[in-house]
């Protein structure tokens, strides 16, 4: 049975991939994302919904969920849409500059998740997977954004136990590096991209779709008994015990 599923700032790298991923098993997917462009392509291309909506805007998100099937239930959310918002910043200084910045990343990559899952929370389906995308920043700090990961897994481990009482489970997959995403913006030397490959056990950079199959994974039926846990996604990166 075709399943439901949710995946935020679907238009492009990670969740684009995890969006094909899900549509090609047939599921019901529709994507979210503050540009219309990438996602309306994604649309074309898998029969996805797309919807245009800033998971860090309470409006939006309460009017992403009306335009939602009105009785329909969600078996899958993915809480993708985020990102490193200290490449956008203007470079500004003083105590309030560093303020706005370091908030935008909370919002962005925590508080963007915890508005969309409470939104959708009474139309999550028994069963049901609610999945975060984190990162090794998490672990390996870098200043806000790491910080907003971190507390990303904090905040999840309070919701699986929540929605497990449901049947619902919730987990984070915390990528390494990435390549073939906007996710830098085109600032990444060459050097440094070899650096990262470099700290990898695998000697390679991980793909939008290494991490898609992690998503795919934790929502099927294989992982029913998996909940509050980070699936780290690194090649050997960053191995904490």
């Amino acid at each position: 049975m075709a399943r439901t599923v949710l995946v935020t700032g679907g238009g492009t790298g990670i969740g684009r991939a995890i969006a094909r991923q899900f549509a090609a098993l047939g599921d019901d997917v529709v994507v979210t994302g503050r540009r219309e462009g990438p996602i309306r392509a994604l649309a074309e291309e898998t029969g996805a919904r797309a919807l245009v909506c800033d998971h860090t805007d309470p409006a939006a998100v309460e009017h992403l969920v009306s335009l939602l099937p009105g009785a329909g239930t969600l078996d899958v959310l993915v809480n993708n849409a985020g990102g490193n918002t200290d490449f956008d910043a203007d470079g500004a200084g003083g105590l309030a500059a560093y303020a706005r910045d370091f908030r935008a990343n909370l919002d962005a990559n925590l508080v963007s998740a915890a508005l969309t899952t409470k939104a959708l929370d009474d139309r999550l389906a028994g069963g049901g997977s609610v999945i975060q995308i984190g990162s090794i920043a998490a672990g390996q700090g870098a200043g806000s954004y790491g910080a907003a990961k971190a507390g990303l897994i904090a905040w999840n481990l309070d919701l699986a136990k929540g929605l497990g009482r449901r049947g619902v489970t919730a987990n984070v997959v915390a990528p390494g590096y990435v390549a073939t995403t906007e996710f830098f913006r085109d600032r990444l030397t060459g050097e440094r991209q070899d650096a990262l490959v470099a700290a990898t056990s695998t000697g390679r950079a991980g793909t939008p779709d290494d991490i898609a199959g992690a998503v795919l994974f934790l929502a099927s039926p294989a992982a029913r008994h998996v909940t509050g846990q980070v699936l780290r996604v690194n090649g050997g990166a960053y191995t904490p015990l």
